[in-house]
């Protein structure tokens, strides 16, 4: 909690005093911005007695929320308890869950259980992943609760899972009773052909596949009907009937058998997709060895609390987001940041919960409670960036969502013209129920959705997080990518580039940067720790200074064994009549043309030296930039509030076609909009200082998001492993998803063209078109699993654009 106070004047009515408080503490459930959990929480403190207003802020990527009192009607006290107060009763009545969805075939059942559950009495919100197969329901505890919100899922023919046994077999209900229907269709025509049982006996196995293929198939076209949807399951049903209703009910059977055993066939294909990302959460340990009271307890992972510490094994994975405060070890961390090789962590580095611990012991101190470590948090971003549609998926819903009622339209002609012109009513009704199966949209339907789930889940195992299709499909159309210096092509952090003493003085390189430590090593100041860090790396004594006076935009001093010893820039020397010899002059000015920053060092009344230091570059930025080039995208740039010197070295460095230098942060912003308009244009930064450059941008791409809570908040794209390497692979990625939903497309539409042509031709019977309509949207099922392999993603480092 967060007080923040104001000032009172006698006379004048007292300015509201302000408290903050952590949301997330507060209201149940998720945070999301569309919880309406936040408007009762405000609307319910404005109206307490000493609440001014009550308001919901980001700050640093965290929800808080604003408390604004008057200090004349109520103690800060009392309003804290007031608001925890209200939280809890909030905790209490209302509840988010997310349930997972067995048994939804096409994604037109997302519409129907979302209309059903909303006009539930106590159901306040639902929402339906059909890619991650799950829903997100809000609901009032006083009106319903879970069990019923399940029962009414059930009741529409969903399943939710029981336990183990009951789930595979929910799981598999589909593919078994297609079997069944298989198995009785192959049944009935044997019987037909090659026995001689009588009509009803072989009508009765056909009539029994048509209830074990068809049942699931009725029920969600029954669904969809009730609330006024015209879907592709009442396509098929009408069309079975209608073959039954003319004496062909061989073809109506084998019809729901091949329809029935290609939805389940696409949700196995699915489910691998899903399970590309559902397996990240089997990374994290159930327990964790937690050292309390001198004793070590292994304890369940949800029973941790802040600053407890961990004690973790070697070879064992880290159960926990958290800082290490004893031992050393190389940690894989590629099932996070998707980094190829360990990384070695020592005291003071942060680890992530999931990653694997190498060959040393380490203690970590738990910085964050379980359900809020890096890769809960990730799974959680990733589950919902699956259910966010992209542009084309959107364009095809709305396509779709008319075509299927004019697919009704025109089969009722079908079987009402032809007969006026002499073509008989039997040849007319099974046209018209072969187009119903031709024009049937699945597999245009499944395009998108499944391209896009697929994509995300490659995506999200190798380090790089994706907040939804449509910033996957932006990647893939990038045709130009600005980059910010500081942390993005560079460390962000200045080293000492070089030491150069003046000739005559008496020092060589390690003596002068030795002494210029002595001071510094008393200073917090960046540059001063990049020259304290140069002389532990040569190993060189550094001796003890006195108390150090630091001159605010000149520099520092201090006396170092007697001796005063000033480090800054010219006009701390000039303010006390020391000349900078010309010699000196011309080194330094040589180093600045080439962008570094240099401090003067001077012992007692004469300048000795001059050190140079600059944010030295990643070293993968260039062969980055290289990839990126080849890759098709046309321009790169540099957007830095650096000056002109230094960006210029850095875009001649990398191979940067376009520089903008001076910019500060509104600048940056006015650039980012100039720089993408008539083009798409993505946004490459630390996610701290660039967000607003990065939310401009047609798509924001932060640095570093497993450690940074702001990058993970504000960017589209995430690149989990602070690693410049990871963005080829995200645009390849991108491109990739593209090239294979092109390709969805075609196979759907090349595929009901030519069956509505056989169909209205009677080239084509409902045989032949099912058996092609089902192969076509199996098809584009395994198709865009072709995005989980390595190469079809980008990750052999080929251009595929």
């Amino acid at each position: 909690m967060t007080e923040v106070a104001s000032p009172t004047t006698p006379g004048v009515d007292p300015v509201p005093d302000k408290v903050e408080l952590d949301l997330e503490l507060l209201l149940p459930g998720p945070l999301d911005e569309r919880d309406g959990c936040r408007e009762r929480l405000t609307r319910g403190l404005a109206s307490l007695r000493g609440v001014t207003r009550a308001h919901v802020e980001d700050n640093a990527g965290r929800a808080v929320l604003c408390v604004h009192y008057d200090p004349a009607l109520a103690t800060l006290g009392e309003v804290e308890r007031l608001v925890r107060r209200a939280g809890a009763d909030l905790q209490a009545r209302y509840h988010h869950e997310r349930i997972p969805v067995e048994g939804m075939d096409c994604s037109d059942c997302t519409l129907a259980i979302e209309h059903v559950l909303r006009r539930t009495p106590g159901v306040l919100a639902a929402s339906v992943n059909y890619a991650a197969a799950t829903l997100h329901v809000e609901y009032d505890g006083h009106k319903t609760d879970r069990n019923a919100v399940v029962a009414r899922l059930r009741a529409l023919g969903y399943g939710v899972p029981r336990g183990a046994v009951a789930s595979f077999l929910e799981e598999r209900r589909e593919l078994l009773l297609s079997l069944l229907a298989g198995a009785l269709v192959l049944a009935g025509w044997l019987l037909s052909r090659f026995t001689a049982v009588p009509g009803e006996v072989v009508a009765g196995f056909y009539a029994a596949a048509y209830l074990a293929g068809g049942v699931d198939v009725a029920r969600h076209a029954w669904h969809s009907l009730k609330i006024g949807r015209f879907d592709t399951d009442l396509l098929m049903v009408t069309a079975a009937l209608g073959a039954a209703a003319i004496g062909e009910a061989a073809d109506g059977a084998l019809l729901l058998f091949l329809f029935s055993l290609g939805h389940a066939l696409e949700e196995l294909a699915l489910d691998r997709a899903r399970q590309a990302v559902s397996k990240l959460g089997t990374l994290t340990p159930k327990t964790a060895l937690v050292r309390r009271e001198g004793r070590e307890t292994e304890v369940p992972v949800e029973a941790l609390t802040l600053e407890d510490v961990v004690v973790v094994r070697p070879g064992v994975r880290i159960p926990v987001d958290g800082v290490v405060v004893a031992g050393a070890s190389g940690v894989d961390q590629s099932p996070v940041t998707g980094e190829s090789v360990p990384v070695d962590k020592g005291a003071d580095d942060p680890v992530f919960a999931g990653s694997v611990n190498g060959e040393g012991a380490l203690e970590v101190r738990v910085t964050r409670l379980a359900k809020d470590s890096t890769l809960s948090r990730v799974m959680q971003l990733v589950e919902e960036a699956q259910g966010q549609k992209a542009r084309t998926q959107q364009t095809v819903e709305r396509f779709t969502a008319r075509l299927v009622p004019a697919v009704l339209l025109v089969a009722v002609l079908l079987i009402v013209v032809p007969p006026l012109f002499g073509v008989s009513f039997k040849d007319s009704f099974l046209r018209a129920m072969t187009l119903l199966v031709a024009a049937s949209p699945c597999a245009l339907a499944l395009a998108a959705p499944s391209a896009m789930l697929a994509g995300i889940g490659q995506a999200a195992r190798h380090g790089v997080l994706v907040k939804g299709g449509v910033h996957l499909e932006t990647l893939g159309a990038l045709e130009a990518i600005a980059f910010d210096k500081t942390g993005t092509l560079t460390h962000g952090k200045p080293e000492v580039t070089k030491v150069v003493p003046l000739e005559g003085a008496g020092f060589d390189p390690d003596r002068l940067l030795a002494l210029a430590a002595a001071v510094e090593r008393r200073s917090g100041h960046p540059l001063a720790q990049a020259v304290v860090r140069a002389a532990e790396r040569r190993s060189l004594p550094v001796a003890e200074a006195g108390d150090l006076a630091s001159l605010t935009g000149r520099g520092v001093r201090a006396e170092v064994n007697g001796t005063l010893v000033r480090i800054g820039n010219r006009t701390l020397f000039e303010e006390v009549g020391i000349t900078i010899p010309l010699a000196l002059s011309v080194s330094q000015r040589a180093l600045e043309n080439e962008g570094a920053t240099t401090m003067i060092v001077g012992v007692g009344n004469e300048a000795v030296g001059v050190l140079a230091l600059a944010d030295e570059l990643r070293s993968n930025a260039r062969e980055t930039i290289e990839r990126l080039h080849r890759m098709g995208v046309r321009e790169t740039l540099l957007l830095t509030g650096d000056n002109p010197l230094a960006a210029a070295r850095v875009a001649r460095a990398l191979g940067i076609d376009q520089v903008r230098a001076g910019l500060l942060p509104e600048a940056k912003v006015a650039a980012i909009r100039e720089l993408a308009a008539g083009r798409t244009l993505a946004m490459v930064g630390d996610g701290v200082n660039d967000a607003p450059a990065l939310a401009s941008a047609s798509v924001g791409i932060a640095m570093g998001g497993a450690g940074t809570d702001v990058a993970l908040e504000t960017a589209d794209v995430a690149l989990m492993g602070d690693d410049l390497s990871r963005l080829p692979f995200a645009v390849a990625l991108g491109r990739a998803t593209r090239r294979i939903l092109r390709q969805n497309l075609g196979i759907a539409l090349a595929v009901m063209a030519t069956l509505v042509v056989g169909a209205a031709t009677g080239l084509a019977g409902v045989s032949s078109a099912i058996v092609l309509h089902e192969g076509s949207t199996l098809a584009v099922a395994l198709n865009s699993l072709r995005l989980l392999r390595s190469r079809e993603a980008g990750l052999d480092g080929r251009s595929r654009a």
